[in-house]
């Protein structure tokens, strides 16, 4: 009994690192999913600006903003944040202002559908988790962030 479990834990952590050696694709893929479709969607509001601007004056409620300054801020990180998301340049801050605007697109809609609603739960899991655990190993700023670190220690007894 006593070999089978410990065959059970050899297997368990041949299976663990397995799934490890899985993350940073997870979230790579996780980040290129999440540009897409915040990037498809900026792009389509700059096809047509007054359309853009008619929307959020008349079915998108933004509370606190006015439409046309709604509309440009929404337009401009669904298009900006998504390409820092995608280098994993300010991954985590990336994560978080699509947060926010996955979030202001719920609650700006006086009706959403339940299968359009599910998608947007959906996208904000997938937004909390790069947030929470940052872009990968797979990202410009695991590059970035030691020598920011390093060169920062250098300069702070300077």
């Amino acid at each position: 009994m006593n070999s089978l479990l410990q065959r059970a834990l050899e297997l368990w952590a041949v299976l663990t690192r397995a799934l490890d050696s899985l993350q940073p694709l997870a979230a790579l893929a996780a980040r290129l999913y999440i540009a897409q479709v915040f990037f498809l969607s900026g792009l389509t509001k700059t096809r047509d600006w007054e359309t853009t601007v008619a929307l959020f004056t008349d079915e998108y409620h933004v509370p606190l903003l006015p439409p046309a300054l709604a509309a440009a801020m929404g337009t401009t990180g669904e298009l900006a944040l998504p390409v820092l998301l995608v280098l994993g340049l300010g991954g985590r801050f990336a994560a978080l202002g699509l947060s926010v605007v996955n979030a202001v697109a719920v609650i700006s809609l006086s009706e959403i559908a339940p299968a359009a609603l599910q998608q947007h739960v959906f996208w904000g899991a997938l937004l909390a988790g790069l947030a929470i655990y940052g872009s990968g190993s797979w990202s410009l700023d695991r590059f970035i962030a030691p020598r920011l670190l390093k060169h920062q220690a250098g300069t702070r007894f300077s």
